[in-house]
């Protein structure tokens, strides 16, 4: 099993790039794997903007907002299993408590779980995942050309 790392040391203003085992202010590097290509060149959890950055290997850069990355949440208690729908499915209303991003770790080399304040740590969220729903301008548009 690979390493895990988590996002949640350290002071809520400091920004922190993860290499497995360590936080440190060098970018990080996956590892050599299939889906390393897909993977970011850094990631950023910025809790005093409750915020996760990440840049990618083509220069691009995602930015979500605790409270988008929440809606997003693709854990089974959240989107639904088996046929029926997921908690988030019915809407509801989240308190403060449930969209503060308090940390995070890696899983393997192909997703982030985040830490909320309600304890909720059961969503991964993959590469490919963050990066098809970056709502920055130009992605922004790219979806809509599609539509």
């Amino acid at each position: 099993a690979a390493p895990r790392s988590t996002l949640s040391a350290g002071s809520p203003n400091t920004p922190f790039s993860l290499v497995y085992g360590a936080f440190t202010k060098r970018p990080y590097t996956p590892p050599m794997t299939e889906s390393a290509h897909q993977a970011p060149s850094a990631i950023r959890l910025l809790r005093e903007q409750q915020a996760l950055e990440l840049d990618w290997p083509d220069g691009h850069q995602s930015r979500f907002a605790a409270v988008a990355l929440r809606w997003l949440c693709p854990c089974a208690y959240c989107r639904g299993e088996a046929g029926l729908p997921g908690w988030l499915d019915a809407n509801p209303s989240l308190t403060e408590q449930q969209t503060t991003l308090t940390g995070g770790e890696l899983v393997g080399s192909y997703a982030l779980c985040a830490f909320w304040g309600d304890g909720h740590r059961t969503g991964y969220y993959t590469w490919t995942l963050l990066r098809k729903n970056c709502s920055c301008a130009d992605c922004l548009g790219l979806q809509n050309q599609s539509s």
